[in-house]
């Protein structure tokens, strides 16, 4: 049975859950309709006013951690996400702690030489 299918018409709980990146994360837990969608969740939970630096037109959504649209359909008890963008690219960031380790331990094994 697809999701849309399995969407009953009553209202039912679902989270909705994000970061500003100030290291602060949140969850809120709001009702919404059979029929809701992402983009209802969101709106119900207040988080684009709570949290001015959310942009969702920009940010990617998903719910239990699989990418989604705003007009994806919700069933009870979804935790819908709002992802930030990367601060880095994780290709990069591997990269340079990579380095950092190497440059640590060369600097360790010439202290050691003195």
């Amino acid at each position: 049975m697809a999701r849309a299918d399995r969407a009953g018409s009553g209202s039912f709980a679902v989270a909705v859950a994000g970061s500003e990146g100030d290291g602060t994360a949140f969850e809120i837990e709001v009702q919404v309709s059979g029929g809701a969608t992402v983009l209802d969740a969101i709106r119900a939970s207040r988080a684009l006013e709570r949290f001015p630096l959310l942009d969702i037109s920009t940010a990617a959504v998903g719910i239990w951690g699989r990418a989604s649209s705003l007009a994806a359909l919700l069933e009870p008890g979804d935790r819908v996400e709002i992802y930030r963008p990367l601060a880095i690219d994780p290709k990069e960031g591997r990269r340079k702690r990579a380095q950092e380790l190497r440059d640590a331990s060369r600097a360790k094994r010439s202290r050691a030489r003195a």
